[in-house]
């Protein structure tokens, strides 16, 4: 069969198109660097330094309210703090949850805002948690440690585009616009997710449920930290083309 008749057979089937691969962590880049830090930096504190020398780290990076009373120097550590508490933790469980949650309402936001957006978003919310905390206990000498009031924010921000997804790129990412207030309040689902979540975290918090975990729960840094996101993520929308 010629080449010409060979074109014109509409019997014959058309070439199959090489299957699409799929990545093994179908994870943005920016989420995935989160995980590693947070979890490489909780394996070196574990095995790789000695009590003294994780106490020393504790001291430096995580944020302990009473530094900032005006009986101790300001030194730079009282500048990072607020952000570096957030990639320490507590223990593996408290690691495991706050990756798994992470991975979850960080992957679609990230592909919404892009890496260097959803970076500072996971730094401006990491540090209202860190205010509101400290609104609350000013001189408070436990260390705050973890990535849950960054991750509290961004399901603030999940709550704004009501859990909708877009998957057609490949990418899961949220969907359409940020729900203005007089939609949130008629939404259903979204007050029945911000209804159950604050009364999660007031008991786990004020009661202290969870198993497996010595640690007061700081349900101060989820309010403040999901507060931020929930508000802000307007701030962070901005200039960005809209997804239907």
């Amino acid at each position: 069969m010629s080449e010409p008749d060979r074109a014109a057979d509409p019997y014959r089937a058309a070439p199959r198109a090489a299957p699409r691969r799929e990545p093994v962590f179908n994870l943005p880049g920016i989420v995935l660097v989160l995980l590693a830090l947070c979890i490489g930096i909780h394996l070196g504190r574990t095995y790789i330094l000695s009590p003294d020398q994780d106490f020393d780290l504790i001291i430096r990076t995580a944020f302990v309210p009473i530094r900032y009373s005006g009986d101790y120097v300001l030194d730079v550590y009282a500048f990072t703090s607020p952000f570096t508490y957030a990639l320490l933790h507590g223990s593996f469980a408290h690691l495991a949850v706050n990756m798994v949650w992470m991975a979850a309402f960080g992957s679609p936001l990230a592909n919404r805002l892009g890496a260097l957006r959803f970076a500072i978003f996971f730094a401006v919310t990491g540090l209202a948690a860190a205010f509101f905390f400290y609104a609350i206990h000013p001189l408070g000498q436990a260390p705050l440690v973890g990535a849950s009031g960054a991750i509290s924010g961004m399901m603030g921000a999940a709550a704004r585009f009501a859990f909708r997804i877009d998957r057609s790129t490949g990418k899961g990412a949220f969907a359409g616009r940020p729900l203005p207030m007089r939609e949130i309040v008629r939404s259903r689902s979204v007050i029945t997710f911000l209804t159950v979540w604050m009364v999660i975290n007031l008991v786990t918090g004020l009661v202290g449920i969870v198993p497996g975990e010595e640690a007061q729960i700081a349900w101060e840094a989820h309010i403040g930290g999901f507060l931020a996101g929930f508000f802000g993520l307007r701030l962070f929308e901005a200039g960005l083309p809209r997804r239907d």
